[in-house]
């Protein structure tokens, strides 16, 4: 944006230059006085596209988009699956985790056509299971083996950013959905993932899994619970939905939901609309410049 008030020194710069070259020929101050009229035109006009041209040209080359909330068919999705020891809770059959990973066969048997899917695994470290791929069946295979992580933990805000990475280079709708017991303890805190998973304008849809009573383990008496709020957050700050499910069979029903949803974040590329108007600028500066701010002698 440096260039603006450059364009703008030049611009005064070179009608002080005009001017004196002008009085040389003519009395113009004096021809002023005596009808009334500015001989010499400051020529607001061709600064004025001059610079609304430079904006254009600068919003062009920086690849300026825009983004709104509209129905596609185009997804580019990432499943983030929590994978840590507390999806081992029994309040689901078997547990949390196998009830989760039929949940997501169900999910990708309900994707609308020329989607994409990923699968994140998380427990202290998050790991990339499959980077986002058409192939349903390389997605299947992802999905059926992921089994609980040895590394302690339940690291949230690494999956979010994780997945975010994953679809930084996307121009379609990008949604994550995020499915765990919401126990964030570990790597990246909340509000860095948010803002992250905003820059990159992810979608998250949350979803807890977990009984308001919690699950045992087996041989074990530790109760692992739901932490609703954390996930509430995440889904709230990024546009998406937060889900509460007590069963197996709601589990499903909301990836089936997620699944045949179309109203996501939606992008336009506005560089070659840009281009284009500043081009038909440059032209109308160039004819005015050359016809009626003709500069004399």
């Amino acid at each position: 944006m440096v260039a603006i008030p450059l364009m703008i020194l030049a611009h005064y710069l070179s009608l002080r230059f005009t001017r004196r070259k002008a009085i040389k020929f003519a009395n113009f101050p004096a021809m002023e006085r005596v009808t009334g009229k500015r001989i010499l035109s400051k020529n607001y006009t061709l600064l004025f596209l001059r610079l609304i041209t430079l904006c254009l040209l600068i919003f062009a080359v920086a690849g300026t988009t825009f983004w709104y909330e509209g129905q596609t068919s185009d997804f580019d999705f990432i499943l983030a699956i929590d994978s840590s020891g507390s999806m081992l809770a029994t309040d689901y059959t078997p547990n949390r985790l196998e009830a989760a990973k039929t949940a997501a066969f169900l999910f990708v048997d309900n994707l609308p056509e020329r989607s994409t899917v990923g699968v994140v695994s998380f427990a202290g470290i998050s790991f990339v299971k499959q980077k986002p791929s058409p192939d349903l069946e390389k997605i299947r295979n992802a999905i059926d083996n992921i089994s609980a992580e040895l590394v302690g933990g339940t690291a949230i805000g690494s999956a979010v950013i994780t997945s975010s990475n994953l679809l930084a280079e996307s121009d379609r709708a990008k949604v994550l959905i995020l499915l765990t017991d919401g126990q964030n303890n570990v790597g990246p805190s909340i509000d860095t993932a948010i803002g992250y998973a905003n820059e990159n304008h992810l979608t998250i849809n949350t979803i807890g899994i977990g009984t308001e009573e919690g699950g045992g383990f087996p041989n074990l008496t530790f109760v692992s619970k739901l932490d609703a709020e954390t996930l509430k957050t995440i889904s709230n700050s990024t546009g998406g939905k937060y889900y509460e499910t007590k069963n197996e069979t709601e589990l499903s029903n909301v990836y089936r939901e997620i699944a045949l949803s179309s109203v996501q974040k939606l992008s336009v590329n506005l560089s070659l609309y840009f281009l284009f108007i500043a081009i038909v600028l440059l032209f109308t500066e160039w004819g005015l410049a050359n016809t009626k701010y003709r500069t004399l002698p």
